[in-house]
């Protein structure tokens, strides 16, 4: 192989892990911030966040091999996939299995650096990453699994730290399930008829034209859900600023999708890198003060 079939090869293998979108990268990242944030109490092991960040980064992209494979006969047909490497050839199958075999395996190999609960957490989170692209096929609210499997990351982050995981981290996951179905239900209304033609189901075809009235719903619930475990945590006014700028977020979403056009679905989809990012600062002030 010369150099210029390499480079084509590197770029296919780079689209393949979406590393050139790497809104799937923060999206996952935000919530197992959050947790490693709350469980060392503003000052988590530096050691533990470089693994779980690199983990997140290793876990996205063997997620994204392991849809691409399981969608293979579906992506050639949708108007927004149909160029992924896998339908048009740059990628064979057997390249795409043996690419999301390593890099769950050098991701497995960072975990058992860490404390067995943790260990015994991600194999849960692995089962979850490769199960994830088969409910679409039959499970009328993927959307609601994507969020188990996406915020996975926070009770291993408080088992890795703390050796536990506390009520409080479950709480936590219970709200990134809602705030996932949020945020990919409008990635889901990009593609609605698409799904549709094809026979793939998605919270944004479930809902129907109650869709945007959803989506807001589980914004207001996981907001919610994150004050009280604000409130279970004894955490400042930072905090609560923090949720009170992604709730201004939540409310430019609705302006985007209302009206429902692509574009703007698409726009509010990326919009949630910053949502997630509100809700950080907020925590990180909160340390920072107290």
């Amino acid at each position: 192989m010369n150099i210029a079939d390499l480079t084509k090869k590197i770029d296919a293998y780079e689209r393949l892990m979406r590393l050139d979108k790497p809104i799937g990268i923060l999206l996952l990242l935000w919530p197992t911030l959050w947790a490693l944030l709350i469980a060392g109490n503003g000052q988590p092991d530096w050691i533990i966040v470089i693994i779980f960040v690199t983990g997140t980064v290793l876990m996205r992209s063997a997620g994204c091999v392991m849809n691409d494979i399981a969608d293979s006969q579906y992506d050639g047909l949708v108007e927004r996939t149909q160029h992924r490497p896998i339908p048009n050839g740059e990628v064979s199958k057997k390249e795409a299995y043996v690419l999301a075999a390593t890099l769950s395996l050098v991701a497995f190999g960072l975990v058992n650096l860490l404390n067995m609960l943790t260990v015994k957490l991600s194999v849960l989170a692995l089962f979850l990453a490769i199960t994830y692209p088969l409910t679409k096929r039959f499970f009328v609210m993927p959307q609601a699994y994507l969020g188990v499997a996406f915020g996975f990351g926070i009770p291993m982050a408080f088992a890795a730290i703390s050796n536990n995981v506390p009520p409080v981290a479950w709480l936590l996951l219970i709200a990134n399930v809602f705030w996932a179905i949020a945020y990919d239900t409008e990635y889901a209304m990009v593609d609605r008829e698409d799904d549709l033609k094809i026979g793939i189901r998605s919270s944004a075809i479930t809902f129907g034209r109650f869709d945007v009235l959803a989506v807001m719903l589980c914004y207001a619930i996981t907001l919610a859900l994150l004050a009280l475990a604000g409130y279970w945590l004894l955490m400042g006014v930072a905090y609560y600023l923090g949720l009170a700028v992604a709730a201004g977020m939540a409310f430019y979403h609705y302006v985007l999708i209302k009206n429902r056009a692509r574009a703007n679905c698409f726009q509010a989809f990326l919009g949630n890198n910053w949502l997630g990012l509100a809700i950080f600062a907020g925590l990180a002030a909160h340390y920072l003060i107290n």
